[in-house]
């Protein structure tokens, strides 16, 4: 049994929707099956293909706890082709996320640089601004959302992220005062409670749509709907 869908597949490329609580792709010290060895079973053929075969045909990635869209390259030609897009960040994704809190601004754009954190293992957000001057430390990272709905205590969201970086909606969003929701690295004392009382088991972070140019230079757009569990959730908080 596939332990992600199939959305779209030809002779170029393959779209997946990736269920939450599965890695994209590993590393030594991870011991799990990830979606890298699952494509490899069912396509043995991209172990040739892109730059690292730890993740084969693999464009982007997906949290762990995250699911939603992701584009796999079948060929080297379109490998090529998807990666000078994500470099000219030409490729359109677009993500659904709850966040704690209400935020007032029917949209906003969040651009705090991110670097690695002194703990290493999570990403930090920077002040854009030191001493007046831009703040030349870090990478540029720039998120951009528009609000769905307002609830009480939390608010719906329709992110379009315009870099890739590690975590970024998630650093942005918390850098932001506004916590996804189920995120206990990036995060406060007082979501990491809510969180716990809550037992979503993931983050509430769904990449529902993605758009990118194929090599005949035609326009492919994919969406999915939230997951069960997202929807479900949805109907119960306040």
């Amino acid at each position: 049994m596939r332990i992600y869908k199939n959305i779209f597949k030809n002779n170029e490329f393959i779209v997946i929707n990736k269920p939450a609580g599965l890695l994209t792709h590993g590393a030594p010290h991870i011991d799990e099956k990830t979606l890298a060895e699952a494509l490899l079973e069912d396509y043995p053929k991209l172990i040739n293909i892109g730059e690292d075969r730890g993740r084969p045909g693999i464009m982007h990635r997906l949290d762990k706890l995250a699911s939603g869209l992701l584009v796999i390259a079948r060929t080297q030609d379109s490998f090529d082709n998807l990666k000078a897009q994500f470099k000219k960040r030409t490729i359109k994704k677009y993500y659904k996320a709850l966040v704690y809190g209400k935020i007032e601004k029917d949209a906003d754009e969040i651009s705090f640089p991110i670097k690695r954190s002194a703990q290493g293992y999570k990403m930090a957000a920077l002040p854009e601004t030191v001493n007046g001057k831009k703040n030349i430390t870090g990478r540029q990272a720039i998120t951009e959302f528009e609000i769905i709905k307002k609830f009480i205590n939390y608010t719906f969201l329709d992110v379009k992220i315009i870099t890739g970086r590690t975590h970024q909606i998630r650093v942005h969003m918390c850098a932001y005062g506004h916590p996804v929701v189920g995120d206990d690295l990036y995060s406060t004392k007082k979501t990491r409670i809510k969180n716990k009382k809550l037992n979503l088991g993931r983050l509430f972070l769904h990449a529902y749509s993605l758009e990118f140019i194929d090599l005949k230079g035609k326009r492919q757009k994919f969406e999915v709907e939230l997951p069960e569990e997202l929807t479900n959730f949805l109907k119960i908080v306040k």
